[in-house]
């Protein structure tokens, strides 16, 4: 008898333990008496073209801990209401050698998305971001103009809001080691290294070095929507002038 008790002790221990990790699995639920930040985390996402995964792209910040990944179970709900959002345990891989991350998910339908991280004491949320990857997937290409007519200083344009619902555009210049030399957002469909006239965040780690003339790097450009979805994406290698 001692035993049977024993044995439905521990189912009900771990009844218990599988009912209250579900609880905690939600976003409200994670944030309750704690101090958080809305639109804390600077995060995005976009379709891989030949699987049709979504990656979902964060900048951890320095320091940032225990990284998250929240989802909806479908679109069709308040994206702005915490409690849809569940804490799920995704894939997660380093992007420009860390300095950037991104989630990978699979799923056969459109969802709403929040990364969070805790730094400082406050746990900071990303804006919330609508996966499209069935009614919009990113389309990738190469599509951009390279002017280096000023030696150092290659000026890249490309067409603007050429997808539709343009936000904003995120531009990556890296090394041929995947290093990144600059991290900026502008609102114009251009940008020149190193010319931040028209950059309105920068999330550079310290000051770009001088670019080699004939060396090797690489330009990544993502049109960026409204809801955080990546229209686009622009891969370009080019030899500095």
């Amino acid at each position: 008898m001692k035993k049977v008790q024993y044995i439905l002790s521990i189912v009900f221990v771990l009844l218990s333990c599988s009912k209250e990790d579900n609880v905690k699995q939600t976003l409200v639920d994670y944030i309750v008496d704690k101090p958080f930040e809305k639109g804390g985390v600077i995060a995005c996402a976009a379709s891989d073209e030949n699987t049709g995964n979504v990656f979902v792209y964060y900048y951890p910040e320095e320091g940032a801990t225990n990284i998250r990944y929240y989802e909806t179970l479908n679109n069709q709900i308040d994206s702005n209401n915490f409690s849809n959002y569940i804490h799920i345990s995704k894939p997660r891989e380093p992007v420009f050698n860390g300095y950037l991350g991104k989630f990978i998910s699979s799923s056969p339908n459109e969802k709403w998305v929040i990364v969070t991280f805790e730094l400082n004491g406050r746990i900071k949320i990303s804006n919330p971001i609508r996966t499209k990857q069935i009614i919009k997937p990113t389309v990738w290409n190469d599509q951009v103009d390279i002017n280096q007519d000023t030696s150092g200083m290659p000026l890249f344009r490309w067409p603007h809001n050429a997808f539709g619902d343009n936000a904003i555009y995120f531009q990556v210049i890296t090394n041929m080691n995947n290093n990144l030399l600059s991290g900026t957002y502008t609102y114009e469909n251009k940008f020149q290294y190193y010319n931040i006239s028209n950059v309105v965040l920068n999330i550079t780690p310290q000051e770009p070095p001088d670019l080699v003339i004939n060396d090797n790097y690489f330009f990544t450009l993502m049109d960026v929507s409204l809801d955080n979805w990546v229209n686009s994406v622009i891969e370009k290698s080019f030899i500095a002038e």
